[in-house]
């Protein structure tokens, strides 16, 4: 054991990610390095040829890929298009409805998708035309549907609770019920937010009404039965104890199979692009957890983290302070760092602490997504911003995009607050179902 060694490989792994270097490659070098110096490079090699197949071999992880399938081919087939028209119906005589139907729509394609920037991408192309030809401001309109996309990993199935879940060793169910209640006040205080611009500045968010007389709510309601049906039947199953978390996302990826040949969506292009699109985001995701739980194993044997919990539990600092310090380092990683490699890195050092603290790791696991997720809007390496760019170029800049989007810090500000200062809005679910 060699604290001195730890901290000297933290500081390495930082300034390889400065660097550049891809985040799961820097966490092996490191870990690699620092074992060798400690007991020798052979139980290093042996650490590093062990490491992959302790992690990936979790069966939970299986969940990963089908729940990314389950998304790719909704997608792909059209079947999450008619959201948006389907929550206009319901939003759209309240001031700012064109945008609020955004934010609902990104929440109920985070029912079958799980990522941020899927949902971005997909409501992008969809609600921006129709705000800006309503007279929204174009950096507004994308602003509001790059901030509703974050959306997408707080409501499950989000991949990014599979793999906290999976890392910190506690029920993925439990985290995905905590993030309900998150990923819904998220979507909340967003249509505040839209409905107090609306009022302070009719320039930005038109007052008038919006909704298409031609258009009935039955038929908006039809368009969306797939996916309507689809998320009943996984997380029906899912919380009532029916299936597993693994065993949802199996149901949910042939279901979405079935759905899209019965809606006659299905096709040799969507079934190809779906099953590549799930490859490289699968194959991206765990040679990071890879990577991470490597990272791990060297921090355990250097002792750093049994040293860093017991400094603050020796020194002790108020609980809101510690939360403080982690609040702020996950959003200044956030700025630069993709949320899978943030999560990764940091929580081989704060898990042991809060565990020692007592800290319900479920409510642990939603606040971090949703730090994660701020992320994905700030400045200057936004996802999500960067995504809507690319789907709206002719609409708004990226400088006006982020400008646009910066308004919804606010909301997530408080969201962020309110799960700390009341941890029962996180844990009432998982209590209650579990």
């Amino acid at each position: 054991m060699s604290v001195a060694t730890g901290f000297l490989g933290l500081a390495a792994l930082v300034l390889l990610l400065f660097l550049r270097i891809p985040i799961a490659i820097a966490m092996l070098l490191v870990s690699y390095a620092g074992v060798a110096v400690m007991i020798g490079p052979v139980p290093a090699i042996g650490l590093i040829a062990a490491g992959p197949y302790d992690f990936i071999a979790n069966w939970t992880l299986s969940a990963v890929p089908m729940f990314l399938l389950m998304g790719f081919v909704a997608y792909h087939a059209g079947m999450t298009s008619g959201l948006f028209a389907a929550a206009n119906v319901l939003f759209a005589r309240i001031p700012g409805g064109l945008a609020i139907s955004a934010v609902m729509a990104c929440s109920g394609f985070a029912a079958v998708c799980g990522s941020s920037v899927a949902c971005a991408a997909a409501m992008g192309r969809i609600a921006i035309p129709e705000m800006v030809r309503a007279g929204y401001k174009p950096g507004f309109a994308c602003g509001s549907v790059a901030a509703g996309g974050t959306i997408g990993a707080l409501i499950p199935p989000s991949i990014l609770m599979i793999v906290y879940g999976v890392f910190a060793q506690t029920s993925v169910t439990s985290v995905f019920l905590g993030g309900i209640s998150v990923g819904l006040l998220t979507a909340l205080s967003y249509i505040a937010i839209i409905v107090t611009v609306s009022f302070l500045s009719p320039d930005t968010v038109p007052r008038r009404a919006e909704r298409n007389p031609d258009q009935s709510a039955f038929r908006a309601i039809l368009g969306v039965w797939p996916t309507l049906l689809l998320a009943l039947v996984v997380f029906g199953g899912l919380f009532s104890g029916l299936f597993t978390a693994t065993e949802a996302g199996a149901v949910g990826a042939s279901g979405a199979i079935l759905l899209a040949w019965i809606t006659g969506k299905l096709s040799r292009t969507v079934i190809g692009r779906a099953f590549q699109e799930t490859l490289i985001a699968t194959a991206s995701l765990f040679i990071i957890g890879v990577g991470a739980a490597v990272f791990t194993r060297f921090l355990g044997l250097s002792g750093v983290s049994a040293y860093i919990t017991s400094f603050v539990a020796g020194s002790d600092l108020p609980f809101l302070l510690v939360m403080a310090i982690i609040v702020l380092i996950y959003l200044a990683l956030g700025m630069f760092m993709e949320p899978f490699g943030a999560m990764l890195v940091t929580l081989p050092v704060f898990l042991p602490l809060l565990q020692a603290q007592g800290v319900s790791l479920v409510w642990f696991g939603v606040l971090v997504v949703k730090l994660l997720e701020i992320g994905m809007i700030t400045p200057p390496v936004g996802m999500n911003v960067f995504v809507i760019r690319s789907v709206a170029h002719r609409y708004a800049s990226l400088g006006a995009i982020f400008k646009g989007a910066m308004i919804f810090l606010l909301a997530d500000l408080v969201v962020i607050i309110l799960v700390i200062m009341m941890p029962a809005l996180v844990l009432t679910l998982p209590e209650l179902l579990q």
